[in-house]
């Protein structure tokens, strides 16, 4: 697991509000996924994150973000693999508890070990188990750049969306879904 060092992001001369800022970056819809990890002591860890992308293809790599304060963090830095496990409108319940600092967010969570023990979560619409490439210093946050190492989706499901502050459900533009339930 190597790490880039970036050139500086900002300096403080630029004026922007933070808060403007988010309030603009939240007109941008994002799905939401759980990301996972095993700590050394063998104990699932997972977090709540709407900042998963598709980087490559070829090689098949993905990333996502964690701000670095986040008492997670250094489970993830030192965590050879992670799934990205993509929620489904029915998982809102989900997304909440793992957003939030709950002692022990999979009691009653139906998963099982993936690749490098990296918890997969039953019911999602999609898992990518990954093996971490690098991680990228990214302001006040770490960008984890994963290779993905296996993955699988569910024949159905509408994914969970986050945009404006709010949880919102996909639905195809035409409003037609090939959704045969």
């Amino acid at each position: 697991m190597a790490t880039a060092t970036a050139l500086p992001m900002y300096d403080d001369t630029t004026g922007i509000d933070p808060r403007a800022l988010r309030n603009a970056l939240g007109c941008f819809a994002t799905g939401v996924t759980i990301v996972t990890a095993r700590g050394e002591d063998g104990s699932p860890v997972g977090l709540t994150v709407n900042s998963f992308s598709s980087v490559s293809l070829e090689p098949p790599l993905v990333l996502w973000s964690l701000v670095q304060h986040s008492p997670s963090r250094p489970v993830f830095e030192r965590a050879s693999h992670f799934t990205v496990n993509v929620l489904t409108t029915g998982q809102r319940e989900l997304s909440q508890r793992f957003a939030s600092p709950r002692p022990d967010k999979f009691e009653g969570v139906r998963w099982w070990a993936g690749a490098g023990g990296a918890p997969v979560i039953e019911g999602c619409l999609a898992h990518f188990q990954c093996r971490h490439a690098l991680r990228y210093d990214g302001g006040d946050h770490d960008i984890f750049l994963g290779r993905v190492e296996a993955f699988d989706t569910s024949p159905t499901g509408e994914p969970l969306v986050f945009v404006a502050g709010r949880y919102h459900e996909a639905r195809p533009a035409d409003g037609h879904s090939d959704d045969p339930a």
